[in-house]
């Protein structure tokens, strides 16, 4: 049965990938929601794998964490950081997952002997999962992004549920955007719509008729190409969004508002158009680009040459820097290459160091190195998942004097296994979706660093690990000043450490980066910055 009661949104892509479909996406949905609208944001990826979990960073980018415990693509990371409203499982479907659910009702014999096939079988299920949302009742738009690019094969039954859904709901409840690039030739000096002409008509043969052009640009849409993408791509002239490269993606929403995409969307779709609230939304934007000083944190991880792996760390420190009227300067320092002879060096400028999550033993005994000389030189230090368990392994190792000391993930046959495999994941052998995974709570002991952080005793928080805290060091630990601060109330895994003679020394086993968004910048990065400004007043 199809959804009339919600509105559809389905957003494609033609020419290249990486043109910023879930940007666009999102800044769509902010000005939605500027205006009243309840909207949301679900992704659609076409690669066979059940989700990203299991993807190397380097292939994906980062991991996002939902609260239900999805492991998603990151664009989830920026619907929620541009709409502060919580995505979940719902939100991201891959064909894996499509074609897993199929074969398991083949097999339950659902179908009743009939051959199952891509039409109607799995598209059927494509379109049941695009309404999930629109049926719950709690949105008035839901937004789809459709990975990949049109013409790609593994796209293409995706397009054809689009086909239908459009087909089946009415151009006033469906409406197709199609995102496509404008090369710019700097031989002959001008741009060129040729690439999104065979675009569209790519998409046309599929059955599909784009609504709206949203085309990214180095340099302005003169009227004239409008004027010829509108004629020859049969969409209207105001239909013809100009997405120019901005400084940040914060712009977006904006850019989006002065080419009056939110004006058309609602037009087509028949809904009344409001001139969007974006007063909190612009404060923010204002702080970010006029900062009134600057911090260099140190980022130190194993994937640091590639941006997207560490996302949401990355978009924390521009919430927490704007909250704080700081620039935010991150290096990216790869922790393979840090030694002790070149440490000082490397981090001695630095205001604070970050030291990210991963997993895997390459690159770590850089990531204890850099630990110890923040630890001794009195720079502000947070860890995250494993950045924590690797604090805790530096501590045992430097000032406990168990020079073995390790993680049972990187040596199993440490001596002194301070960070160990959690108990509930020792019979397991597969990899995907099996960590201890989404939100949990947390119970902060009073008068620490971090319950004033958060000033509240009991949060709830994001997790992604197999491995933990192994409480039989804990008191060792503890009396050689490495305090657990934080712990889970059902199981008594230890959640948070801190050094409290440190300024500024915390460690995470949860990942807070998935939970910062432009309204609600996440404490633990808000006091982190704090920490780094006050050392370099200091310094």
């Amino acid at each position: 049965m199809t959804d009339t009661t919600t509105k559809y949104i389905f957003v494609t892509g033609g020419v290249s990938s990486s043109l910023g479909k879930g940007i666009i996406a999102a800044s769509l949905a902010k000005l939605l929601q500027a205006q009243g609208y309840r909207a949301t944001i679900q992704k659609l990826d076409p690669y066979i794998n059940i989700d990203p979990g299991t993807l190397n960073p380097y292939e994906h980018g980062e991991c996002y964490v939902t609260d239900d415990g999805a492991e998603t693509d990151l664009d989830l990371g920026h619907y929620e950081r541009f709409l502060n409203v919580p995505t979940s499982q719902a939100n991201n479907v891959t064909t894996g997952r499509i074609y897993q659910s199929v074969i398991d009702k083949e097999r339950r014999g659902e179908f009743l002997g009939k051959t199952v096939q891509v039409i109607p079988h799995i598209t059927d299920e494509i379109k049941h999962r695009v309404q999930i949302l629109g049926k719950s009742g709690d949105y008035d738009i839901v937004i789809t992004e459709i990975g990949g690019t049109v013409g790609d094969i593994e796209s293409l039954p995706y397009i054809e549920a689009v086909r239908q859904l459009k087909w089946e709901m009415g151009n006033e409840n469906a409406l197709v955007i199609h995102l496509t690039l404008i090369p710019y030739l700097s031989a002959a000096g001008e741009l060129k719509t040729k690439p999104t002409q065979h675009s569209v008509k790519t998409l046309m043969e599929s059955g599909v008729q784009a609504d709206i052009l949203v085309c990214r640009t180095e340099h302005k849409l003169s009227d004239s190409i409008r004027t010829k993408l509108a004629r020859f791509c049969n969409v209207k002239r105001e239909a013809v969004i100009e997405s120019i490269d901005a400084s940040t993606i914060y712009d977006v929403p904006n850019l989006m508002l002065e080419e009056g995409l939110d004006k058309v969307v609602l037009e087509q779709l028949k809904l009344e158009s409001h001139v969007p609230d974006l007063t909190s939304w612009n404060n923010f934007l204002a702080k970010h680009k006029n900062p009134k000083s600057e911090v260099v944190i140190g980022l130190i991880g194993k994937y640091v040459e590639l941006q997207d792996s560490y996302k949401s760390i990355l978009e924390s420190f521009i919430h927490a820097g704007a909250a704080n009227e700081v620039k935010v300067k991150v290096e990216s320092i790869h922790s393979e290459y840090l030694q002790p002879e070149n440490i000082a060096t490397k981090l001695s400028h630095l205001d604070g160091v970050l030291v990210a999550p991963g997993f895997g033993e390459r690159g770590i005994e850089g990531k204890i190195e850099a630990i110890r000389y923040v630890r001794e030189h009195q720079i502000p230090f947070f860890g995250i998942c494993l950045g924590m368990q690797m604090a805790t392994i530096e501590f045992s190792r430097n000032v406990l004097g168990l020079s073995e000391a390790n993680s049972s993930e990187m040596d199993s046959e440490t001596p002194h296994p301070v960070i160990d495999i959690m108990e509930a994941q020792k019979k397991i052998t597969e990899k995907g979706g099996t960590m201890r995974l989404g939100s949990w709570k947390c119970d902060l002991l009073q008068n620490t660093k971090i319950a004033s952080v958060y000033n509240t005793t009991s949060i709830m928080e994001r997790h992604r690990h197999r491995y933990e805290f192994n409480n039989a060091y804990k008191t060792q630990l503890e009396n050689a000043g490495l305090k657990a601060t934080g712990f889970n109330p059902e199981t008594g895994l230890v959640e948070v450490i801190e050094i409290p003679t440190h300024p500024w020394f915390v460690g995470v086993q949860y990942h807070p980066e998935y939970k910062s968004t432009v309204a609600n910048p996440h404490p633990l990065f808000l006091a982190f910055i704090k920490a780094a400004l006050k050392h370099k007043t200091k310094k």
